[in-house]
């Protein structure tokens, strides 16, 4: 069974007012993007109630899978992905974007061959990884074993 709400949700955390992301983006609830880059949060005096942003993050979630069912690559790979390796996919999508997840070529044929030690090393050894190793290390953990157990005790 899917836990890739449970994943974002510990992932992405959950801040009811706007802040500023690592990257420099407006966000808000459970990472979601809200502005430009560089935009003042005086251009955002909202808060999104939890009950409110958990709406919302279903509503990207199911986008963001539906995004990477009709990429050709993605795809391929999900076909070999149980739900935990599915979920990391997902997960990475949410966070990137899925065009940003499709730029994992080689990463995507990896696991498309069942190949999911290379595929993890592979996550490991990219900018995102620089960027949120923790959560790159995480993922890659998943993506390796096929199953949530790094996840025990945080989601």
């Amino acid at each position: 069974m899917s836990q890739i709400i449970q994943i974002l949700s510990y992932e992405e955390g959950y801040r009811e007012k706007p802040y500023v992301d690592s990257e420099g983006y407006p966000t808000v609830a459970c990472g979601i993007k809200i502005g430009p880059k560089g935009a003042s949060l005086s251009n955002y005096t909202f808060t999104v109630p939890r009950k409110v942003g958990d709406v919302w993050l279903q509503q990207f979630v199911d986008s963001t899978i539906n995004q990477c069912r009709t990429n050709p690559a993605i795809y391929a790979a999900l076909q070999q992905c149980n739900p935990a390796r599915a979920d990391i996919l997902y997960s990475m999508g949410y966070q990137l974007g899925v065009a940003g997840l499709a730029g994992f070529k080689n990463t995507l044929v990896m696991i498309s061959n069942g190949d999911f030690e290379a595929a993890a090393n592979g996550m490991l050894n990219s900018k995102w990884a620089k960027q949120t190793p923790n959560r790159a290390r995480r993922h890659a953990a998943v993506m390796r074993s096929g199953d949530y157990d790094v996840y025990k005790g945080l989601i």
